[in-house]
């Protein structure tokens, strides 16, 4: 029994072509179940000659993976609290510089109102020695010869002068 005959009629004179006689679906049915078991024959003797499969293989790699993740969320835990750690030391390092910018600017402060009252002290010290000079001028001037009463006026004018100098600082305050 010849499984592939030629056709006879019209049609098989323009194409050529062989066509399978009845009997034939189920060889060819029979010739791919064997190609399918062979298949599976030929991948079951590759697994246990070379003693891997797909699954452990997976379950391998996914155990490698698993490792993986944990390592680095481990190592990101770490590296976090590493920065929350300098985080905090730079917070600390920055309040220590805030409290001392400010201890600076109240010693600046207290300095510029001693400097101030230094300032003060002096204008009011340089008033009245101009005010002495200046009664001391003038006494020289008006005065007698006589030594006696000119060491009196001159005593005199320097209270006066001192007690104008004394009232003019507590005017200014």
């Amino acid at each position: 029994m010849n499984p592939l005959t030629r056709e006879t009629g019209p049609s098989a004179h323009k194409s050529g072509a062989f066509t399978l006689s009845g009997s034939q679906p189920i060889a060819l049915a029979a010739a791919a179940l064997l190609l399918l078991i062979l298949g599976v024959v030929a991948v079951a003797l590759t697994r246990a000659y070379t003693g891997t499969s797909p699954e452990a293989d997976r379950a391998s790699a996914l155990h490698q993976l698993q490792a993986r993740t944990t390592r680095a969320s481990e190592q990101l835990v770490e590296r976090t609290k590493g920065l929350e750690a300098t985080q905090q030391e730079s917070i600390d390092q920055l309040q220590m510089v805030q409290d001392q910018l400010q201890t600076v600017r109240r010693l600046l402060a207290a300095q510029q109102a001693d400097t101030r009252h230094l300032s003060d002290q002096v204008a009011a010290l340089k008033e009245s020695v101009d005010g002495l000079r200046q009664s001391f001028a003038s006494a020289q001037t008006s005065e007698p010869s006589s030594p006696a009463p000119t060491r009196n006026r001159s005593l005199r004018a320097r209270a006066h002068a001192g007690e104008s100098a004394h009232r003019r600082r507590r005017s200014r305050s």
